[in-house]
Parts: structure tokens; sequence; C-alpha cells
């Protein structure tokens, strides 16, 4: 059975590059019938949030991207990091280590002068004398001192690593007795289940690190799939300015989850010249194999163009029920058909969609002067106010075609264009030259307001 994890550090929000690493794992997953699980890793007690842990588990719950299993706190696992610390002593795969601060210092100030790499010079490794007083000793694990480390990875193939140039005896607990991320990720990734670990490419210089920690604590080791980062369109690491920001703030500017889940899974992953994937769709088709060798780009139009094909695409209900969280109620509005059908053709997203929908439904506070000018002029109060007669002597029109007539009624009585009347009515409904067909805006608010809409915009520009 695949295991996957999700394992973010709650020192600040979840980013676009760590959701898509979630949602990568989350499918992996789910396509073999596995378990996708999601571990807290807040074993740095200086930098964690309550809010940034809350944070994340919002936007799983918003994304629909939901864990099995209890989540994993490593703030409460003290105890069982300790065992295998203690494991690691008594097998001789670990020692303490007794060098100050004073001594690590000088050391590598010394490499520097003779232009050498800064490492810790294993001192201590086979030390059998007396501690030195007063010095609080740090773990390390004997680390191999030649050969190579290979990280068999299913995104970039064998990635080879030689002992000598990049690995000493790396500290996996430190003075206080706190074990270190290297050790903790080791042991949780075990001791949870987890085979195949998909993470950032980021996390491919701490593998070989993590390698020696399961071959010192016979574990099985798991598959790895370490996947490049997101660029901007220049081809540098993601800013907030290009959109990696707290994935919380895409759901109050106004995107899907579904939209920007199908955004994600197409950065660095395609199947065919396919664009629009449905949940069910992701989790047959994506294999982590699949996933491209090269940085993806991040497109903002791209996930604008999903984001408008998702709100086009919503049933009504679901319109109503995401735009709540935009202040927008219209459960019980006996129009909210019409007016969603007209209005989310228009929309990039659901905050635009919002404003269009209080456009239509919220009477105009003020008028757009370039659009007074154009709008009343001529016999323009003339058209409106025979416009509003109509109205006003018909027997409660309801629907768009209904309005449709009276303004035919108009046009062909008063022997006129329909811009004549279309732009002045325009503008007393709205306020502004733009928005949905008229016939639809007046069936939304109804009989009575689209009369003191007219009454209203000719007293205030007459």
């Amino acid at each position: 059975m695949v295991v996957t994890r999700f394992a973010p550090s709650p020192t600040g929000y979840l980013h676009i590059g760590g959701l898509r690493t979630a949602l990568f794992s989350y499918l992996w997953a789910k396509k073999n019938g596995g378990k996708f699980l999601l571990r807290i890793e807040d074993t740095d007690k200086a930098r964690n949030s309550e809010e940034a842990a809350q944070a994340i588990l919002d936007a799983f719950e918003w994304l629909g991207l939901k864990s099995d299993g209890e989540i994993i706190y490593q703030s409460k696992r003290d105890d069982i990091y300790a065992k295998y610390i203690k494991q690691l002593l008594d097998d001789g795969k670990a020692y303490k280590c007794y060098m100050s601060k004073e001594e690590l210092t000088e050391l590598r100030e010394t490499q520097m002068a003779n232009k050498q790499r800064t490492m810790y010079d294993g001192r201590y490794r086979d030390f059998e004398g007396t501690p030195p007083q007063g010095v609080e000793p740090v773990i390390r694990i004997k680390a191999p001192m030649s050969g190579e480390i290979i990280v068999r990875d299913g995104v970039k193939g064998d990635v080879k690593f030689q002992a000598e140039d990049i690995l000493d005896d790396f500290v996996i607990a430190r003075a206080d007795g706190s074990p270190t991320y290297n050790l903790v990720v080791a042991i949780d990734d075990y001791l949870m289940g987890v085979n195949e670990v998909i993470r950032g490419d980021d996390h491919l210089s701490n593998t070989p690190k993590q390698i020696i920690i399961y071959e010192a604590l016979g574990f099985d080791m798991p598959s790895f799939y370490h996947v490049p980062m997101i660029h901007n369109s220049g081809g540098k690491k993601l800013s907030k300015r290009d959109g990696a920001t707290d994935v919380m703030a895409y759901k109050e500017m106004g995107y899907t989850p579904a939209a920007l889940l199908n955004f994600l899974v197409r950065l660095g992953w395609s199947h065919g010249d396919q664009e629009i994937f449905s949940m069910d769709e992701m989790k047959t088709l994506f294999n982590p194999q699949d996933i491209n060798k090269s940085a993806s780009i991040y497109n903002t139009e791209k996930l604008d163009w999903l984001n408008s094909h998702y709100i086009k695409n919503s049933s009504n209900d679901e319109l109503t029920n995401l735009l709540t969280d935009f202040g927008i109620l219209l459960t019980s509005h006996d129009k909210k058909e019409i007016l969603l059908d007209a209005l989310k053709e228009r929309a990039k997203t659901l905050k635009e969609l919002a404003t269009l929908v209080l456009e239509v439904t919220s009477a105009p506070t003020s008028y757009d002067e370039k659009a007074v000018k154009k709008a009343f002029k001529g016999d323009a109060f003339e058209v409106l106010n025979a416009f509003g007669a109509k109205v006003s002597a018909s027997d409660a029109p309801k629907l768009p075609l209904d309005y449709h007539a009276l303004m035919e009624s108009v046009v062909s009585e008063m022997e006129i264009g329909f811009g004549k009347i279309g732009q002045p009515l325009r503008l007393a409904l709205l306020g502004k030259l733009s928005g949905p067909g008229l016939d639809v805006v007046m069936s939304v608010i109804g009989k009575e307001e689209t009369m003191l809409r007219i009454e209203k915009a000719i007293l205030a520009n007459s």
C-alpha cells in the first residue's frame, strides 16, 4: 500500500509550492488506494506559531484535501526520539561530542584560512578519555567517511553524493537533548509507514543524511521524488508579488478550490495537452514519475482562465454557497438563477462575481460623470419617463422577456433606436454603462425597484 505524507513546519504560511507538494502526495496515495498522512513539524519552539499551524489545517479543509488518520505533531514525540537516540548511542553508531563553541569557531577559522571546506573534524568520534567539564555534549551520528551515497529519485534519477565532499558527523541531538530535523524526519516517516516521499528538491541535500539515519536504525528506505521548484516568468524564485503567498489568500482573492488544484497539478506535470482536470481525473492519471525534471513557471493568466472556467461551469447552488464568503446571501433570492446565469460568464474570480452581484442588487449611489454626459442628453429623460410609465402600468412583469417587451414597446412607439433607451436606462439602473443585460437586471430587482432607480436618476441628474 502506498503511504505518502505532507509535513509542513508551522513557522509561516502554507505557500503555493508546499500546497503543490501536498497535492502530488495526496493524488499518488489516492490513485493507489493508499493513505495520505499529515505531520506538523513543530519542533522549532522559538519560531512555531499556533496560528500558522491552524492556517495549514484551514487550507486543507478549504481545498478538500482530507488526510487519513491522526495528525502527527512532532512536538509531542520527544520520548520517541530520545529512545532512538539512545539506541544509536548504545549501538556505537552515534556518540557524544564535547566540542565547545569556541573550539568549533577556532576550527572553522583555521579551515577557512587554509581554504578548506568548513566541517567538523571528528575529534570526538572515537573519544575514550575523560570528558571536559562544563560542556553539555551534542550527539553526532557516525557518518561514512568515504564512498558515495546514492539517492534513487523517481524524478531526477540516481543522484550521487560523495561522502567526503558533503557529509561529516552531523548533529542528531542538540546539547539540550532536542533532536534535529533530519533525525526526526527519518524516524517519523518510518513509524508512520511512509514509503513514498514526494517533496520539493530543496530537500534533496537533506536526503543523504536521512539515508544514513535509515541505515543506522535498520529502517526500510522509502522511495523519493524530489519535485523541481516553481519559478516566476523570469525564471527566478517566486516572490509574494508573483503568487508565493498564503494559500488562504487565494480564497480571499476569489479563487475556487477546484481551479487552484487544477492549476497546481499542471505546474510540473502533464497528461498530453489536457488542461482541465477533475479531481477524479487527477487521481486516475497522476504519476510522480511523469513530473518534469525542470522548474515550472507560475502563470497568473492561466490561473485566472481556469478559475473563470470553473465559475462558468459551477452550479448556481455551488456559487451561492461560495459567495457567502464574500457577504453575498442569495439562498432565498427568488431570481438567483437568472442573476447568476447572467453574471458568472463575466467573472474571473468569485470576488469579481460578488462585486457584479452587488452592482445589480444595490441601487447606485453615484453616476459615472463621463457616462452622464454621454447618456443623459437630448430626450433621454423623456425616454426614461416613458419607459417608467410602461413599467408602472404593466401587470407585474417578472421575467427578462417581460421587461424586454416593454423596452421594445417604447422603442416602437417613440420611433427610436434601442441605444436611445439602452444607455440612459443602464446608467439609471447601474450607475455606469457596462453590465449584464438590462432585462436581466430589471427581472432581478423587480418592478418597484426599477421605477425607483429611474426616478432617482432623473432627479439626481436633471
